[in-house]
């Protein structure tokens, strides 16, 4: 995902929109508040408790009403303060009690999952070129930030012990994500996103039962058809283009939204207003502020 520019509304303009929106929410997604944070099971990594129906690892299914667990997602681990895609960002974001860490997959020439954003190295180590042109050894070599390398996913698995929200770019990488996550048994552990629709069917297709997710930076109402076809059970959203039309739409399809990227109060208040059932952040502080903005 692409952190986005989060200023552009004067302050009463802000503060119209978001009563507005909150007194039609709060007509159309009446919400009995379950409180904040996640659930854990004993003797298992912390699983978040997805809003909706179903919840993620197997937890109860509650079909009654709709109950609203408010899942606080790190950006690339905490980049607003780390070096984004790191080993030292994601251990950060489990320490400021983040619910998940959200991170992005790419295959090096030799075949490695590794953790980065961009396709080059350009933007995020002091070394230039494509991921895919490079060997992982190669890679290793390479400053991150702050004098981390860059880490594959799997010693991100071993670093910390949340949940994972893995962004995919590829059917390739959709496969080589599948073996991994077949082996170490991480079906309760990992969410498979992509603005992508065929990597998101092609994980669906070898996976069956991991939850998966489709982003978007521009769409419409279409988004909903789009997560349906590839066999999406969430949508993650850039926050700044959500409409109600497209919440109530998603919530029609019993598809879960995560808006994103959440680093404001008044994104924040926009995001709890509509009732979605997460944010993903660049900061930590958001989790703690998001108890008190409902």
């Amino acid at each position: 995902m692409d952190t986005v520019c989060i200023w552009g509304f004067s302050q009463q303009e802000e503060a119209r929109e978001i009563i507005l929106r909150t007194r039609i929410v709060t007509a159309l997604f009446p919400v009995r508040y379950a409180g904040c944070g996640s659930s854990v099971q004993s003797g298992a990594h912390p699983v978040p408790s997805w809003g909706g129906r179903t919840r993620l690892a197997g937890l109860s299914v509650d079909g009654s009403e709709r109950t609203l667990n408010f899942l606080t997602i790190g950006h690339r681990g905490v980049m607003g303060v780390e070096p984004e895609n790191t080993l030292r960002s994601f251990v950060a974001a489990e320490q400021a009690g983040l619910d998940l860490i959200e991170l992005d997959l790419h295959l090096s020439k030799d075949g490695a999952l590794v953790v980065m954003h961009d396709a080059e190295v350009d933007r995020t180590t002091d070394g230039s070129g494509a991921i895919a042109e490079k060997t992982l050894d190669e890679l290793r070599t390479l400053d991150a930030g702050k004098g981390e390398r860059i880490p594959v996913f799997e010693e991100v698995l071993d670093a910390v012990d949340l949940p994972i929200q893995a962004e995919i770019k590829d059917v390739a990488a959709a496969r080589a994500l599948a073996e991994v996550i077949r082996r170490r048994q991480l079906a309760g552990r990992i969410e498979v996103s992509s603005f992508h629709d065929e990597a998101v069917a092609e994980t669906a297709r070898l996976l069956p039962g991991v939850r998966t997710a489709l982003i978007a930076s521009r769409y419409g109402t279409d988004i909903v058809e789009r997560a349906v076809r590839a066999g999406a059970s969430t949508v993650c959203l850039n926050i700044r283009r959500l409409t109600l039309e497209v919440v109530e739409h998603a919530r029609e399809a019993d598809l879960r939204i995560i808006g994103w990227v959440v680093n404001s109060q008044k994104h924040l208040r926009l995001v709890r207003a509509l009732e979605l059932d997460g944010a993903t952040t660049d900061h930590p502080d958001i989790k703690r502020t998001g108890r008190f903005t409902a």
